[in-house]
């Protein structure tokens, strides 16, 4: 892979540089926000490991700016602050991954392994099933071009379901997609707002193209399927 690493501690970034290199990877290193859009706008990265603590421009905003101008390289966030709403905070960024400081390199690579068995996937498209329409960019959703206004939660249950039609999504899955760490009462969680998404959709409607797969979790049906 052609990786990015963006960190300010010189010495780590030098770590994080040899031992990438070490198993065969092209790897650029710079310890700047700036300098790493400069690269990242200038050349196709397949990942980029990114610092969130910077001088400058912080990795968030990096994020932020990469993803606006459709960078479509997988990022993983090294940050020392592990509160879930910073752990948030960096996925909503449009991060695919966040690792907690201190770190083994070993992990790091098994992180990056793991993101480029991935299937590429465009970001930020205009989602469509049926007469949903999902914009990730401006966060908004119609229905039949009606504008349809959702909760976070929900708006991340609708994209997770529309990005993977007519598949299964266990509770678990969608809990661990949407918050990102794990809660008690699972089941209940996620079936109430479920419900009111549907709801949301236009009540019974809705409930026909969000199915509840008995036992198992939910699938959004796409029409002639």
């Amino acid at each position: 892979m052609r990786i990015l690493v963006v960190e300010d501690e010189e010495r780590l970034c030098q770590l994080i540089r040899r031992s990438l290199d070490e198993f065969g990877h092209a790897v650029d290193a710079t310890l700047t926000g700036e300098e790493a859009l400069n690269l990242a706008y200038g050349t196709e990265y397949d990942a980029i490991v990114l610092d969130v603590i910077l001088p400058g421009i912080d990795g968030l905003e990096v994020c932020r700016s990469l993803r606006n101008r459709n960078v479509q390289a997988r990022i993983v966030l090294l940050t020392a602050r592990d509160t879930v709403e910073h752990r948030v905070e960096g996925l909503d960024s449009g991060a695919d991954d966040y690792l907690t400081k201190p770190f083994a390199v070993a992990e790091l690579l098994a992180r990056l392994r793991a993101l480029e068995r991935r299937p590429p996937q465009s970001l930020n498209p205009v989602l469509r099933v049926n007469d949903l329409e999902l914009d990730p960019r401006t966060l908004e959703v119609r229905k039949n071009g009606e504008e349809r206004r959702l909760t976070n939660k929900e708006f991340r249950i609708l994209e997770y379901l529309m990005r993977n039609p007519n598949q299964v999504l266990t509770r678990t899955m969608i809990a661990e997609h949407v918050w990102d760490y794990d809660f008690p009462n699972v089941t209940n969680v996620i079936d109430v707002h479920i419900r009111a998404l549907r709801r949301k959709l236009d009540g019974e409607e809705a409930g026909r193209q969000i199915q509840t797969v008995r036992g198992v979790g939910y699938r959004l049906v796409e029409n002639g399927n």
